[in-house]
C-alpha cells in the first residue's frame, strides 16, 4: 500500500522543515527513475491510477465530505464549496483524464533538428524531463490528479501542495495515485502530496533548489505574488488575466458581436475571459448598443469611458439601467474582474488600441477583430502577450483547445514556457552529438 503520510497536525517550524526536506530528498531520488521510465510503463501507471480512482470512489467521497464539513464550519462561500466538492461525475472525469493523458504522445526522448556539421559530427536536440516539479494550488482536489499525471507522463517527479481546505481529499487521492505507481513498478515517491496544512511548508518548498527544479503555482493573485517574490526556485506562472478584445473599424460586425459576447460571458471566473473591450469609434454607434443589449440581458455590468457612456445614454432604453451602466475609472482598465463586469473603451484608431493594450495588458491573451489582413499581421507582431488572436474568442486560450491534450496552467513568462503549459512545457532540451571517432582539429 501507499507510503503517503497521514494528515499531519500543525507542526513546529523545525519539524515542518525536516518533513519538507525529506519529501525533497525522496522526490530527487524518484526523479532519476522517472527520467528514463519507458512510455509503456508510464502509460500503464496512468491507466492503473484511473482504475484506482474508480474502485476507491466511496473512500474519496467520504474524505471529501470531511473537507466540506470543515469548510462549511469556516463559512467558505458557496462558489468555493462548489470547487471543493467531489462527486461521482468528478471522480469519473479524473479517471478519464488519466486515460486521456496516457493516450498523448510522450515528449521525453524525442530527438529533433539533427544536422551534420562541417566537421562531420551530427548535432541535434533531445527532449528531457525537468526533474522535480513543485506544484502549489488551491481548492480543487481534481488538480491533484491533473498535476500528478502531467508530471508523471513528462518523466518528472512532483511534490504537490494543495489548499488546506482540501487536505483530506488530496491525501485520499494520493493513495490512489500511489496504488497506480506501485502496480506499474514506478517509485511512489514520484508523486508526493504534502500532508500538513502548515503554511510554512510552502515557504520551504519554494526555497529548496537542491531538490526542486521548478515551481508551478496555481491559484489566486496573492498566492502567486507571494511565490514570485519569495521563491529561490524558478517558477512557471501568470498573475493576471486582463484579456482584451479590440474591434476594429474594418471588423465584420456579426463576427465581432459573437466573439465579444462569448469571450466575456461563456465563463466569468476564468483567466482567459474578456475583461476590457476596445471598440473603434467609427463603428461604435452601430455596434455598442447591440453589444450592450446582449451583455445586459446576461446581467453583465458595463463600465464605460465617457464617450461610450454618452452614446448609450442617447438611447432611451439604456437610461434606466444606472445599476448596470456606470463610468469607468482608471482602475477598471487594470482589473481582472473574474465576474460579470466588463470595461469598455472607445478608441479612435488601431494604434490607440494597441497603446492601451501595451499599457494595461497582463500579457495573457489579447484579440483583434478585423477583416484587414495587414492590420491583423501588425497586431500579431506588436502585441506582446502569450496568446494573440485574430477573429477568435479569448476563451480559446487553453491547452485542450490548442491541441496540447491537457495543461498544468498558463505562463506569461518569456523564458522556458509561454502560454498554456502542457507536457512539452514540463520538459527541457539538451544538445546531443553523434560522432564516429571525430576529434576537433
Amino acid at each position: 500500500m501507499s507510503r503517503q503520510k497521514p494528515v499531519m497536525d500543525q507542526q513546529d517550524p523545525l519539524s515542518v522543515q525536516e518533513y519538507m526536506h525529506e519529501l525533497g530528498l525522496r522526490a530527487r531520488g524518484a526523479a532519476k527513475h522517472m527520467a528514463t521510465a519507458p512510455t509503456a510503463q508510464k502509460d500503464s501507471a496512468l491507466r492503473a491510477i484511473a482504475n484506482s480512482l474508480r474502485s476507491n470512489q466511496e473512500h474519496l467521497l467520504k474524505a471529501n465530505a470531511k473537507d466540506l464539513k470543515a469548510a462549511q464550519r469556516l463559512g467558505l462561500e458557496p462558489a468555493l464549496l462548489d470547487r471543493l466538492a467531489l462527486t461521482v461525475s468528478v471522480v469519473e472525469a479524473m479517471a478519464v483524464g488519466c486515460e486521456q493523458v496516457a493516450a498523448l504522445s510522450d515528449p521525453v526522448g524525442q530527438i529533433s533538428d539533427m544536422a551534420y556539421r562541417p566537421s562531420g559530427i551530427q548535432v541535434g536536440k533531445m527532449r528531457v524531463a525537468l526533474g522535480v516539479i513543485g506544484i502549489i494550488y488551491e481548492s480543487r482536489p481534481n488538480v491533484t490528479v491533473d498535476a500528478a499525471i502531467l508530471a508523471l507522463k513528462s518523466g518528472n517527479a512532483t511534490i504537490l501542495r494543495g489548499g488546506s481546505e482540501s487536505l483530506y481529499s488530496n491525501q485520499a487521492i494520493a493513495v490512489c495515485i500511489h496504488e497506480g505507481l506501485l502496480a506499474s513498478g514506478l517509485p511512489i515517491d514520484a508523486v508526493q502530496v504534502v500532508a500538513t496544512s502548515d503554511r510554512a511548508a510552502v515557504g520551504y518548498l519554494i526555497s529548496m533548489p537542491e531538490f526542486v527544479d521548478v515551481i508551478v503555482p496555481r491559484g489566486g493573485k496573492s498566492l502567486i505574488e507571494r511565490i514570485a517574490r519569495d521563491a529561490t526556485v524558478p517558477t512557471i506562472k501568470h498573475l493576471d488575466g486582463i484579456c482584451h478584445v479590440y474591434i476594429d473599424q474594418a471588423a465584420d460586425l456579426d463576427k465581432a458581436l459573437a466573439i465579444a459576447v462569448n469571450a466575456k460571458t461563456h465563463r466569468y471566473g476564468v483567466c482567459n475571459a474578456l475583461e476590457t473591450l476596445l471598440i473603434h469609434s467609427d463603428i461604435a454607434l452601430e455596434l455598442l448598443p447591440q453589444l450592450a443589449d446582449e451583455y445586459l440581458a446576461r446581467g453583465v455590468e458595463l463600465r464605460l469611458c465617457n464617450q461610450g457612456l454618452d452614446l448609450l445614454n442617447s438611447h432611451q432604453r439604456f437610461q434606466s439601467q444606472t445599476d448596470l451602466i456606470t463610468t469607468a475609472t482608471d482602475d477598471d482598465w487594470q482589473t481582472e474582474y473574474l465576474a460579470p463586469i466588463l470595461a469598455i473603451k472607445l478608441v479612435d484608431s488601431a494604434d490607440q488600441a494597441i497603446d492601451h493594450i501595451a499599457l494595461y495588458s497582463s500579457q495573457h491573451t489579447d484579440c483583434i477583430v478585423t477583416e484587414s489582413h495587414s492590420l491583423a499581421m501588425r497586431f500579431l507582431k506588436t502585441i506582446d502577450s502569450a496568446s494573440v488572436m485574430i477573429n477568435a474568442s479569448t476563451r480559446f486560450a487553453d491547452g485542450f483547445e490548442y491541441g496540447l491534450g491537457a495543461e498544468i496552467g498558463i505562463s506569461t513568462d518569456k523564458l522556458h514556457a509561454r502560454g498554456p503549459v502542457g507536457l512539452e512545457g514540463l520538459t527541457s532540451q539538451k544538445y546531443i552529438v553523434f560522432g564516429d571517432g571525430h576529434i576537433r582539429q
